[in-house]
């Protein structure tokens, strides 16, 4: 059996938060402040650096975000994800 991850222990204790030790609930933010901090360190070449800020800024979003959706994109194109299909019934906002 494996031990649990860090978003487990954060459900866990957070279920039952009057249970758990401030030095246990310290440790815990602690490893997931590290983990937020560290989930955001991709680098990439300049001239890709260079495309995805400018692209960032046409999109207005950030670096991160922007990177998201390529990668999802490109995994719904190549159909390594489902595409969301609309609905022929659904509801329009009325652009293309």
């Amino acid at each position: 059996m494996s031990p649990p991850d860090t978003a487990t222990l954060l459900e866990d204790a957070a279920d039952r938060i009057a249970d758990i030790s401030r030095a246990d609930l310290q440790i815990m933010l602690r490893r997931a402040a590290l983990r937020l901090r560290n989930a955001g360190a991709v680098s990439m070449e300049d001239d890709i650096e260079e495309a995805l800020r400018d692209l960032a800024g046409e999109f207005g979003m950030t670096r991160n975000d922007t990177i998201r959706f390529i990668v999802r994109e490109w995994m719904e194109k190549n159909t390594y994800l489902p595409v969301h299909n609309l609905d022929e019934d659904g509801e329009v906002d009325g652009t293309a």
